[in-house]
């Protein structure tokens, strides 16, 4: 279990590797359909950073390069209220205004 993953994650992965399995896929096969939708689901959470933001070594990338998932869960750390409803612009300028 890569470090970053929560032992929710860990079990999401085993239970789509056993589906997986179940289906007839090979292991290794399993394993990385199993990987692949467990990273998935990080990203769309807004728990991991994009592919592109390590290939630069930019961690601190623009607001607007982030997805309107990533900008909301932001938004709920710093308790902006009103989040629900915003959009993508909105989000980013409320982030802005609230760090």
């Amino acid at each position: 279990m890569p470090q970053s993953w929560s032992d929710k994650d860990e079990r999401q992965y085993k239970q789509v590797k056993d589906n997986e399995l179940k289906e007839d896929r090979s292991t290794k096969r399993a394993e990385e359909i199993a990987a692949r939708t467990v990273n998935k689901q990080r990203h769309s959470e807004g728990r991991t950073s994009s592919t592109a933001s390590k290939a630069t070594g930019n961690p601190n990338r623009s607001l607007y390069d982030r997805t309107k998932q990533e900008l909301y869960n932001r938004a709920a750390q710093l308790h902006i209220k009103g989040r629900s409803s915003m959009n993508k612009e909105e989000l980013v300028s409320a982030i802005r205004s609230g760090q």
